[in-house]
């Protein structure tokens, strides 16, 4: 089996294999633009690790071929002392999941190549920023040393230095820095830092592979439905250098702004700095615009490739590049994640473009990213003073208690807003807990603003706060927010407030109550353009729970194409309950209570009453007499029940609990969260469909019923009707219709649209 290949042998279609990073790098190899010589190891290989628990036999045999080549290329040689080639080995699966794994660079620097690196670079400052980023990556990495104890040292030097910046440190400095480093590397690992070239890459490419099954990606791939099997690639490129004085500098960038979806060219650009500076969040960054200013060649060659990429990817790509004394190199791109107001506002821009069909835009957003529009946002008509401006990194209006620690987020039990300088892949399980989050530093491509983005967090960085070492608390201009207190984020503006700020309709809300025409702006356009589509493409009927006259007329206004189930017991609460209890408690034949049913005689009995009473009844019209399924045996059994059912109706939540065996109330908040912290479920049952249980018992019903009786009408009727997950499976098991909360209709409508389209070719 090969387990290696170059970057030319590769291309964009080949993410199962090669990972994400590694499929796209060999694509731009492939195109032509400026990609440093490098091979990625296969997915294969590290499902083999995992396996096996050791290296699979033969990799480091391919690797040191495929170096070779490498070593050609460029002309330096790992472990060289005169010209050292340098390495960086990253990750890549084949979805992108930022920061959650692992990223060593510089391998292949010690204590005498580093002074090689030095002479050939003419730069002693620089070689020796280079060796004290190694040791801190690799011992945190690779062996597992607290980063917090290389950050401490790098902030105690830059205090006697009396200095700001990392760059501002001269090379004496640095190379105390050094030193320094490689003694905390002993202290916690009671080894030397390793010298051998070689060691440091197989020890490099090991913690990637490791990173896999961390438990920060693990909790990342369950938020986002990735599968656990999939394993990453690894990917191995010479270094080049964006640390290399102010001609240099890397960089992100966006070919369309993925928090608006307006056309254009975003990011962010650091100069002298290495990608981990800016994704990181750890210096504030300059717009990439200013990269015009400071390097007009490498705009322009830059801007030509992100047209090159866009065409050929046919969506929003992200860029990472790094300038090495006034030369581009392209490190990765990727299709860019993006808020849910930009995935609809690029999708419909494409099919204007001539770029995409409807069919296409519509795969490209789902149900999820139209349920997040339809949320609130702040009411600033009383023009509220802010008291701190950041970044406005992911849009939305958020409002919580303020927490600084991750841990302490996720075991809160009110909304919290997550507040730290930056964050890191540590944090992810905070991030996740909290409605929103905020720092100190970085900006629109830092670490916190790509990971709210793609879960649909708000998000405000870059915003200057003091946070206090000592205290939770932090402070901007003459006010202090300690922990606990309210504070409101608004995510679309970077503004941030003292206390609880009223909302107003989103205006997504807006049109589908019929406030705003489909014409106010891009995004209400886009939504509208995208939501007649699924209608016209869809096979599922879209009906709505609801029994008063005002949800009635709310589902009518959200598109629904009726009524499909009114709870009668609703209309005898109130002034009415004496009356009904008085009923049910009275005696003789009228307190004869029938059970919605579990045997197909229950069903001929209710059937035989219903009967009576519609006869009973002059005028009235033919009413079909069907029942609901909530019970295992009624779905277990349905070919019989179809007999004198005309319909079915599934109750999927009362299904859900008794296929499960116990009570919704008792195990959502208990039970369900730690097994969705331990893996056990990916998703609440009752949030989205148990395919291989509930799910089960429905297909089950739907083939034996219609089995039974071809002309048997199925639907649901549980909150599932309206769960974008849930919806598609009810369209692949066959029913007719979907009834959710009118509020939901549109995202059943969308995502019932999606389900029917032909599978991407």
């Amino acid at each position: 089996m090969t387990y290696v290949f170059d970057f030319a042998d590769g291309g964009m279609h080949m993410k199962d294999l090669l990972g994400g990073k590694g499929a796209n790098l060999a694509e731009m190899t492939r195109l032509g633009l400026p990609v440093p010589p490098g091979f990625t190891i296969t997915t294969e290989a590290c499902r083999a690790y995992l396996k096996l628990g050791e290296l699979p036999e033969g990799l480091l045999r391919e690797v040191g071929e495929h170096l070779l080549r490498v070593e050609q290329t460029m002309g330096r040689r790992l472990g060289d002392p005169a010209d050292p080639l340098l390495l960086s080995v990253r990750s890549g699966g084949k979805f992108s999941m930022p920061g959650m794994m692992e990223t060593i660079l510089d391998v292949g620097l010690n204590d005498i190549t580093v002074t090689g690196l030095a002479a050939t670079s003419g730069d002693d400052r620089f070689a020796w920023d280079c060796y004290r980023r190694l040791i801190s990556m690799y011992g945190a990495t690779v062996e597992g040393v607290p980063r917090d104890l290389f950050e401490r040292a790098l902030a105690a030097h830059r205090r006697a230095a009396g200095v700001r910046t990392d760059p501002e440190l001269d090379p004496a400095a640095l190379r105390a820095l050094v030193e320094e480093y490689k003694q905390i590397f002993q202290d916690h690992t009671g080894e030397p830092f390793p010298q051998d070239p070689a060691t440091q890459l197989k020890g490099a490419i090991l913690a990637v592979l490791r990173s896999w099954n961390t438990e920060r990606a693990r909790v990342y791939r369950r938020a986002e439905h990735i599968p656990d099997d999939l394993g990453t690639a690894v990917n191995i490129m010479a270094m080049v250098y964006g640390n290399r004085g102010p001609r240099s500098g890397t960089g992100v960038a966006f070919t369309r702004d993925p928090a608006t979806g307006a056309r254009g060219r975003y990011g962010d650009y650091l100069p002298n700095a290495q990608g981990e500076d800016v994704v990181s969040g750890s210096r504030d960054t300059l717009p990439l615009q200013e990269l015009a200013h400071l390097d007009p060649p490498s705009f322009d060659q830059l801007t030509a490739a992100m047209r090159v990429l866009e065409q050929r990817y046919r969506d929003l790509c992200d860029i990472e590049f790094t300038i090495e004394e006034g030369r581009l190199w392209m490190l990765q791109t990727r299709v860019g994640k993006r808020t849910a107001a930009a995935a609809f506002t690029i999708a419909g821009q494409l099919v204007d473009e001539g770029v995409i069909d409807l069919d296409e835009a519509l795969r490209r957003v789902d149900g999820a990213k139209l349920a997040q529009l339809m949320f609130p946002r702040f009411d600033l008509t009383g023009d509220p003073e802010p008291i701190v401006t950041g970044v406005a990194a992911a849009p939305g209006a958020s409002c919580g208690r303020a927490v600084f620690d991750s841990r302490r987020a996720t075991e809160a039990s009110e909304p919290v807003i997550l507040i730290r300088r930056e964050t890191n892949p540590d944090d992810l399980p905070g991030m996740l807990a909290a409605r929103g989050i905020l720092t100190s530093r970085g900006g629109k491509t830092s670490h916190a603003a790509v990971v709210a983005r793609g879960m649909g967090r708000t998000c405000v960085c870059g915003t200057a706060i003091e946070i206090d070492d000592e205290r939770p608390q932090f402070r901007a201009v003459d006010v202090t927010v300690r922990e606990g207190d309210l504070i409101s984020i608004d995510g679309t503006t970077g503004k941030v407030y003292l206390g609880e700020l009223p909302v107003r309709p989103s205006p997504v809300v807006q049109y589908f109550e019929g406030e705003r025409d489909a014409g106010s702006g891009p995004l209400v356009a886009a939504v509208h353009r995208l939501v007649a589509h699924a209608d016209a493409v869809r096979r599922l009927g879209v009906y709505a729970n609801a029994d008063t006259p005002e949800d009635a007329a709310r589902a009518r206004r959200f598109g629904a194409a009726g009524i499909g189930l009114c709870r009668t017991e609703h209309m005898f609460l109130g002034e009415r309950r004496a009356l009904v209890e008085r009923l049910i408690l009275a005696e003789g034949a009228q307190e004869v209570q029938e059970a919605l049913v579990g045997d197909v005689r229950e069903l001929h009995l209710v059937r035989a009453d219903a009967e009576r009473v519609l006869a009973g009844v002059p005028g009235i019209p033919r009413i079909p007499i069907g029942t609901m399924i909530e019970v295992p045996r009624a779905a277990l059994t349905a070919g019989d029940i179809a007999g004198p059912a005309e319909f079915f109706s599934f109750g999927t939540n009362d299904l859900t609990q008794m296929a499960w065996g116990f009570s919704r109330d008792d195990v959502e908040g208990s039970i369900f969260p730690a097994y969705l912290r331990l893996g056990v479920i990916d998703a609440s049952p009752f949030e989205t469909i148990d395919r291989r249980g509930v799910g089960r018992l429905v297909s089950i019903a739907v083939k034996e019923g219609r089995q039974a009786r071809p002309d048997l009408r199925i639907g649901v009727c549980g909150e599932h009707g309206g769960d974008p997950d849930s919806v598609r499976f009810f369209h692949e098991a066959g029913l007719d219709y979907v009834s959710c909360s009118p509020f939901r209709v549109p995202v059943a409508r969308l995502e019932a649209g999606r389900a029917a389209l032909p599978a991407d070719t």
